[in-house]
């Protein structure tokens, strides 16, 4: 922790740098110099990110270069940017850093294991921002920070600077570029605290595969007596946070994990929760942990400076960022043991899959290769109600690699592990999104509870004649009547048409994999 910290090596001539500032020094320039923030009643600092509440997926761009070029998968993803805009973007960002009077700077790491981790170093004018990547990353101790050395990949954040329309490339005044070979990344036109973890994610999503390791999109929990672990997959709004506050296990991450020979491990140091609707009865860990030290991003303060959870006039993509020791039964260094269950987590908007479903092995390449859910409100800019994708191994916004490297090392992984791998729907029932009404949570945890137990392993099953899934049909705790679709519907014609109206979406997605997919993996999408 220190001041004047030197970045010339960056081109940054601000003498006034703080460096990996405790949070007490961040909120007091963040109440000093940013007229926006303030400190909620439970002791959490409350910023604002702007126009852009949610991530700018259609304005990231990755430098298109020899070195790299051909392990990229390009297209509405990875959209290429020329070296030459990159240099523009950074020399822009670099020269509006400089007009500041005051700079943070931000050293972490991105992998709890000491062999895999990478050196991040975070650069920004904002101190809810060096809190809010404080709490992501993980932070190192006062010896590791001395000879913290030079970092292995650099966050330029300008954010509150526009890019420049008229630079070749640019879709907007909002631009957020990374480039492997400089291992830099630059983001303009865009306050919004997410596009700096997922910025770190997609770097790890470029270098994990390299040595071998799965790098993930889902949350991990451990088993308290034998140490092995279970991971739940799925984009933002599914449950991987929720459920993965699971009192009766260990806590490893709720968001970014990687696979590899000694076990699974955490990238980062912190969560980042959805609090639209937030209650201590609901999630009583995620509430008691956004305490002092924690952000939150976008909520509405009352006069008392109570948190209204509820009230979604900025966003409903109001979030919270808390290191991960803020929950009580965080297991502390975030690594566990191979799994023992693999848990595909999606948030059906038809209403038409079961509440949850075993896989066998050619099910769970092409279920984690589809990656079926729904975009949720808020997640992203322009998305104001949920609605049916398909994403590439349940974080299609943020691989780097073809999606089938990410499937050939989940299957290889599995094989060589013997874990279990079941699809669970979170979301509607009854009928499709407007019409039905969402899982309730309890029973998903339920589901969840007889996943981890083994209650599942026996449990009797139905083939489903559209989907070819082996529906569970007894779970602890479930009512029976939920756990097959047809039957909770009202009009039983219109679910067949639904779901086979589904079924075609997924044999229509998948057509863009099955080049490169085996024909057991081709076999075992839908049927109907």
């Amino acid at each position: 922790m220190s001041e004047s910290f030197d970045l010339k090596g960056h081109e940054i001539t601000v003498s006034n740098v703080g460096r990996n500032l405790p949070p007490a020094r961040l909120y007091e320039e963040a109440i000093r110099f940013d007229k926006e923030a303030s400190i909620a009643d439970s002791g959490a600092l409350v910023a604002y990110s702007g126009a852009k509440t949610g991530r700018s997926p259609k304005d990231k761009h990755i430098v298109r270069a020899a070195a790299s070029e051909k392990d990229i998968w390009w297209g509405a993803v990875n959209i290429p940017i020329e070296a030459r805009s990159f240099e523009i973007n950074r020399r822009r960002a670099k020269d509006f850093l400089n007009t500041r009077e005051r700079l943070y700077c931000l050293d972490g790491f991105a992998g709890w294991d000491p062999e895999h981790r990478a050196k991040i170093r975070v650069i920004c004018a904002r101190p809810y921002h060096a809190l809010f990547m404080a709490n992501m990353l993980i932070r190192p101790t006062r010896e590791e920070l001395a000879h913290f050395g030079e970092p292995d990949y650099v966050i330029y954040n300008a954010g509150q600077f526009p890019a420049n329309p008229h630079t070749v490339g640019m879709t907007s005044r909002t631009s957020i570029d990374l480039c492997f070979e400089a291992r830099e990344m630059v983001i303009l036109g865009t306050e919004y605290a997410g596009e700096m973890k997922k910025g770190v994610f997609t770097i790890m999503n470029y270098v994990m595969p390299k040595q071998g390791i799965l790098s993930m999109h889902c949350s991990a929990t451990a088993d308290r007596n034998s140490g092995r672990s279970s991971l739940l997959f799925g984009l933002s709004g599914t449950g991987k946070t929720t459920l993965s506050a699971d009192p009766h296990r260990l806590l490893i991450g709720d968001d970014e994990h990687c696979w590899s020979d000694r076990g699974v491990f955490n990238i980062e140091g912190g969560c980042y929760a959805k609090t639209i609707d937030l209650t201590p009865a609901s999630e009583p860990d995620i509430f008691q942990a956004l305490h002092f030290g924690a952000v939150l991003e976008n909520v509405v303060l009352e006069e008392d400076r109570e948190v209204n959870f509820h009230d979604c006039s900025i966003t409903e993509n109001t979030r919270g960022a808390y290191p991960i020791d803020y929950i009580r039964n965080a297991k502390i260094p975030c690594v566990a043991g191979h799994p023992t269950d693999v848990i595909f987590l999606t948030c059906d908007a038809f209403g038409v899959l079961p509440p949850v479903s075993r896989l066998d092995p050619s099910q769970a390449m092409y279920h984690f290769i589809s990656g079926y859910t729904a975009k949720v409100a808020g997640t992203e800019v322009g998305v104001t109600e949920p609605s049916a994708t398909f994403s590439p191994c349940f974080g299609g916004p943020f691989l780097v690699w073809h999606p089938t490297r990410y499937a050939e090392l989940l299957a290889q992984k599995i094989k060589q592990h013997g874990a279990n791998v079941w699809l669970v729907n979170t979301g509607w029932s009854g009928g499709s999104f407007g019409s039905g009404k969402r899982m309730k949570l309890a029973f998903t945890r339920a589901i969840i509870d007889a996943i981890h137990n083994g209650a599942l392993l026996g449990a009797p099953s139905q083939r489903d004649p559209i989907f070819g899934l082996d529906v569970i049909t007894e779970v602890p705790g479930v009512p029976k009547d939920i756990l097959l679709p047809r039957s909770t519907w009202t009009d039983a014609w219109a679910y067949d048409n639904t779901a086979k109206r589904l079924a075609s979406l997924f044999r229509e997605n998948f057509k863009k994999f099955e080049a490169g997919a085996s024909a057991e993996i081709k076999a075992a999408g839908p049927m109907g």
